[in-house]
């Protein structure tokens, strides 16, 4: 094979001095690659001619890797558009009441306490107990006989003697009676949203009054 024009290489920023900084990182893209192999082709021996075979698949490894490059962006791209907006809706929700999954709430009774339950099927009674922070029993709601779905109640704050119950923290616990037995049942409490900030893994998180920090995934409902 005859020698490389060095005036070739060195317009390819391949030789001579003070060569320039490559371009990303040095890594030569599908176009300089294609150079290299029209350089090759001029320079080669016409009687010994070499096997391009290898050549082109590279090239061929070049479009791919290009192409799961730009696929790759594009997907980065939908995911920050799907963040905006959901910040943009979380943004929304503030002052405002959500529903999640909770079941201990610190709250001051005179304003009182909303929320609900999910039942899989309908149950001939279900009743919502309320206990204070020492586990003792501050009121108990009947609810009666109630069809699968969503169940809402309502404390109004005040106890079993009809006194109005303290400021604190207080647990909700359903337990819904079928035919066949009485099971205990999620509970969903609703609170104004004081706060959003993006959280870990740049998830959007929730600042709830009295129920602290919440994943935007978890809103069931926005009251």
């Amino acid at each position: 094979m005859s020698a490389i024009d060095t005036d070739v290489l060195a317009g390819l920023g391949l030789t001579g001095k003070d060569p320039k900084p490559a371009k990303d990182n040095g890594r030569l893209g599908q176009e300089d690659f294609l150079k290299l192999m029209i350089t090759q082709l001029q320079n080669q021996d016409p009687f010994e001619p070499m096997d391009n075979g290898e050549f082109l698949g590279q090239i061929a490894q070049f479009g791919t890797v290009s192409g799961i490059e730009q696929l790759q962006q594009s997907f980065k791209d939908f995911a920050q558009s799907i963040q905006s907006g959901q910040a943009l809706q979380a943004a929304s929700l503030v002052d405002r009441a959500v529903v999640v999954p909770a079941d201990t709430i610190t709250l001051d009774p005179e304003f009182g306490q909303w929320g609900s339950v999910d039942l899989p099927a309908s149950a001939t009674d279900v009743t919502i107990s309320v206990h204070d922070q020492a586990g003792s029993l501050v009121r108990r709601i009947p609810l009666g006989p109630q069809s699968a779905g969503s169940v809402e109640f309502a404390w109004d704050g005040l106890t079993e003697s009809g006194d109005l119950a303290r400021p604190g923290t207080y647990k909700f616990t359903a337990q819904a009676t079928g035919a066949a037995r009485t099971e205990s049942l999620q509970v969903l409490l609703a609170s104004r949203v004081n706060s959003v900030s993006l959280g870990k893994n740049d998830g959007l998180t929730l600042h709830v009054q009295g129920l602290g920090e919440v994943d935007f995934s978890q809103v069931r409902r926005i009251g």
